[in-house]
């Protein structure tokens, strides 16, 4: 079966012989290849791309292992190149061979030849590293299913849709597969695959410390935390003597490999970020929920952090406001308590201000989600996500409150 994902394609088609590099990276399995070397090669193929014209490598095939050495694999790529016509060069898992950039750097100097890479971790992306590229590269970041990639294929309806996307997430292959498989496939995923491949990238001693960690932030998505307080976690509970340092490491492992994403607090007022704590969202909640042997289905945090990939996958920047509010204790005394909001969204010029709340039964229910929106004293765009089934309506204050379903289901649904 067939499953569309035209938000990339659109990015690779406007990125296309742009002079830069393009680089397609997210959590394995997600999908990359398939982009790559099916979507993006049959709409070269339909525009016109003559076939010997479109060069493919897959660096992490058995059958490629003699081209993971630089200088066998550019004499190779410089042999496919005949005439003066445009190549599209689509190289899978790019990462596998060393000294890569130079290599890419180079292909990229031939003025006939548009190179499209793949890449599973974020190590590959780092500070270095895009100094190597110098200013040559365009990453396009690629997420498992969104919840309308995931309708595309799912034969029930929305409301059924919406909990086995929660329960299951949107990895393609698990998608897929049969009922049955689905649990057994995540769990394989995630210990055959992602951690194991963090261990050995990482050499990782301490494995137990590791899946530790990776146990506690799947039991508290979207929770605020920091290695200081994870370490008093590990200490309390575990008996360890893990460090704050060694926790921060853990922690950047798992961001590299895309397993998790972190989001800091933006004070809104006085436009600073606040480095400490933060939230840590995951990429794909199916294997979140796999993590924890599918026992704490808490559907206000599983909604949220469907609602921050989304926002993701929308291209924009998310962080947590954070606002001030003065008031009066019963003694009359003033206080000044922060009150949060879930999601900055930023993209270009335009700021929307989004609450993710589960339910609203009551009017003190509603007062306290959007209480955080009348502080920050600006006329951005204010926004309530809720599963309850309410059309999508503004308020007297201009506060828009629309259903999940609707929200996740158009693109454009912030800007109605």
């Amino acid at each position: 079966m067939e499953i569309k994902r035209d938000i990339y394609l659109n990015m690779l088609i406007r990125k296309k012989n742009n002079g830069l590099i393009k680089i397609i990276t997210g959590i394995r399995r997600c999908g990359k290849s398939y982009l790559l070397r099916t979507i993006f090669k049959n709409d070269l193929l339909v525009q016109g791309v003559d076939e010997d014209h479109i060069v493919e490598m897959s660096f992490d095939l058995f059958e490629n292992t003699a081209y993971l050495e630089p200088s066998v694999f550019y004499t190779w790529a410089k042999g496919k190149i005949h005439d003066n016509g445009q190549y599209y060069f689509l190289l899978d898992e790019i990462q596998l061979m060393d000294r890569f950039e130079s290599v890419l750097n180079g292909l990229n100097d031939l003025k006939n030849i548009d190179v499209y890479v793949t890449g599973s971790n974020a190590s590959f992306l780092s500070r270095d590293i895009v100094t190597e590229f110098a200013g040559r590269g365009d990453e396009i970041h690629l997420y498992p299913l969104n919840f309308s990639e995931f309708m595309s294929i799912y034969e029930g309806d929305r409301y059924q849709g919406l909990y086995e996307y929660m329960t299951y997430g949107g990895i393609p292959i698990v998608v897929l597969a049969d009922e049955l498989d689905k649990v057994k496939i995540l769990h394989s995923l995630l210990d055959e695959t992602y951690l194991r491949d963090i261990v050995k990238r990482n050499k990782v001693r301490n494995v137990r410390e590791l899946e530790d960690l990776l146990n506690i932030l799947s039991s508290a998505v979207g929770s605020l935390t920091n290695p200081e307080k994870l370490m008093r976690t590990y200490r309390t509970v575990k008996k360890s003597k893990i460090t704050a340092n060694t926790i921060s490491k853990y922690l950047g492992y798992f961001e590299d490999s895309f397993l998790v994403e972190s989001t800091q607090r933006f004070d809104v007022k006085g436009k600073a970020y606040i480095e400490t704590p933060k939230k840590y969202y995951f990429t794909d909640l199916g294997l979140r929920n796999a993590r924890i042997g599918f026992r704490q289905n808490e559907l206000t945090h599983s909604m949220e952090n469907i609602i921050y990939n989304e926002l993701k996958v929308r291209g924009f920047d998310v962080d947590i406001g954070v606002v001030t509010a003065s008031g009066k204790d019963k003694t009359g005394k003033t206080t000044r308590r922060q009150l949060e909001i879930d999601f900055v969204c930023n993209r270009g010029a335009k700021r929307y201000y989004i609450q993710s709340a589960y339910s609203l039964p009551d009017k003190e229910k509603r007062a306290q989600e959007i209480r955080p929106f009348q502080k920050t004293a600006d006329s951005f765009k204010k926004i309530v996500v809720t599963n309850d089934m309410t059309p999508a309506v503004y308020d007297d204050n201009g506060i828009l409150t629309m259903n999940i379903l609707d929200f996740l289901m158009d693109s454009n649904s912030m800007d109605r």
